[in-house]
């Protein structure tokens, strides 16, 4: 099994260089890929507007639903692979990547379904005068050239999320992985053309960021998905051409509601794993959780606990809970926002320190200002925020107190307080006893505010990357 990528965009070289891909636990180089240049990206949007210009060469359903399958099936039978390869290039232990991996096949099936399922719909006529005589309908159709910029925290799942929904729509797709963790996309993509799918159809690249820019505000592009930081995504929709639609996923700052009457026995482990989960860097982790005065503490304390008895190291062995962070400088940041909410006063229940250069305690911290970093901005790191409130309706107000919202969630055992929250809490998803991070590849996935725009999941995502063409059929007979 080759880690050492060329470049794949047929007809394309490149003089850049490679890319190396190392480990985020130690630094140890694990493969690389070809850096494309300026022209091996225009080389790539050429092939992709080229194929889609010339309707003849669009794949037909079957031939898309019969690529997904045989690429799901490869899938299956390399996933303890492509787990592997996850877990050593983005840092998930392995007990998470080998969940990941069998996300990313069930995704590609439910891409099957929504292909075999979907259909246009009938246009009533003859409801005026005007209208008589005549019967139209709709059919669905690809957007076009599709651009998708991709995410470190699931290397494989976020491809498949953003690449499977285009092929099942006929759309020619040009992938940038993030430059931290491009094994996997290159992997996937490869099992893709092995597959029957022909490379034209989807090309994955990685490049420089002025390159990488050109290649999103193309014209030629119909669609930009788009994983990542706010500040980017926020950016590039800012320079996009006109006419190319696009959707944004960012992230948040998860808030949490715990209420007097709430199960701690069931909470602690899901808000831990909410929160610890991939070592905090996900975009809906369990971040601020604002409880009752009456067991704030307690939960706070409890937390802690489970929070030290986590395995932290080595993300491919078995038996790790917790890996590190993406890079070093990811951890150096983590720790000044934990020493800055210290500083101000904040009490530390657990971690809030640094094990390594990668690693990074799992950490609660009770109260720490609302203007501190950890309050007001997405850690992204192992870091648990708990506030004591005596309101309900206050602990609503300063959980949407952010520009960011995305999930939330509330602990209780009363439907009306349940209710209450929900009906009240800023976000597009609240989970009642369970974790903010939980998610479903079927379900919509959105962010709010400044944490996102559009909806993501495989049907919402192929709506997106289709349009539904209509015909109308004028006939006396009608």
């Amino acid at each position: 099994m080759t880690n050492e990528f060329p470049v794949m965009i047929p007809g394309a070289a490149t003089d850049n260089g490679d890319l190396k891909v190392v480990a985020p636990y130690d630094g140890t180089k694990i493969g690389s890929v070809k850096l494309a240049d300026g022209a091996a990206v225009e080389k790539a949007l050429e092939n992709a507007d080229r194929l889609f210009r010339d309707r003849r060469q669009w794949l037909k359903p079957h031939e898309r639903i019969t690529i997904l399958e045989k690429v799901s099936n490869t899938m299956s039978q390399r996933l303890e692979e492509l787990a592997v390869e996850a877990a050593r290039e983005g840092g998930k232990p392995l007990i998470d990547s080998k969940v990941e991996a069998a996300r990313a096949i069930d995704s590609l099936q439910g891409c099957v379904e929504v292909l075999r399922t979907q259909a246009g719909v009938e246009v009533p006529m003859g409801l005026t005068p005007a209208s008589d005589n005549r019967a139209a309908f709709t059919r669905k159709e690809p957007i076009g050239v599709v651009v998708a910029v991709s995410a470190f925290n699931h290397p494989l799942n976020l491809i498949v999320h953003q690449v499977g929904p285009a092929v099942a729509s006929g759309c020619p797709v040009i992938v940038k992985p993030a430059s931290d963790t491009p094994l996997s996309c290159f992997r996937f993509v490869s099992m893709l053309h092995e597959a029957g799918l022909p490379p034209e159809w989807c090309q994955p690249l990685v490049a420089k960021r002025d390159d990488a820019t050109r290649l999103v505000t193309d014209p030629r592009v119909a669609f930009f998905s788009f994983i990542g930081s706010a500040e980017i995504g926020w950016g590039l929709r800012s320079k996009l051409a006109p006419g190319t639609r696009c959707a944004l996923e960012h992230g948040g700052a998860a808030p949490v509601i715990v209420a007097a009457d709430a199960n701690l026995d069931s909470a602690i482990p899901l808000l831990s794993k909410g929160g610890f989960y991939h070592a905090g860097q996900v975009c809906v982790s369990v971040q601020r959780v604002f409880a009752h005065e009456s067991i704030a503490k307690d939960l706070a304390n409890r937390l802690a606990e489970s929070g030290k008895r986590l395995k932290i190291g080595d993300p491919t062995l078995g038996g790790t809970e917790v890996g590190p962070l993406i890079r070093p400088e990811e951890v150096d940041r983590v720790e000044s926002w934990v020493n800055e909410a210290f500083d101000a006063g904040t009490e530390v229940l657990s971690g809030a320190k640094r094990i390594s250069d990668s690693c990074y305690e799992c950490t609660v911290l009770f109260d720490p200002p609302a203007n501190a970093k950890v309050s007001e901005h997405e850690v992204f790191g192992p870091v648990i925020c708990v506030y004591p409130y005596a309101d309900l309706d206050d602990a609503i107000r300063r959980a949407n107190s952010l520009p960011l919202a995305f999930q939330a969630a509330v602990f209780t055992r009363d439907l009306d307080i349940a209710m209450h929250a929900y009906n009240h809490l800023d976000g597009s998803a609240v989970m009642v006893n369970d974790h903010t991070a939980f998610r479903v590849d079927w379900m919509p996935f959105a962010g709010l505010k400044h944490s996102g725009l559009g909806v993501g999941g495989i049907p919402h995502t192929m709506h997106d990357m289709q349009i539904e063409k209509m015909l109308v059929i004028r006939s006396p007979s009608l």
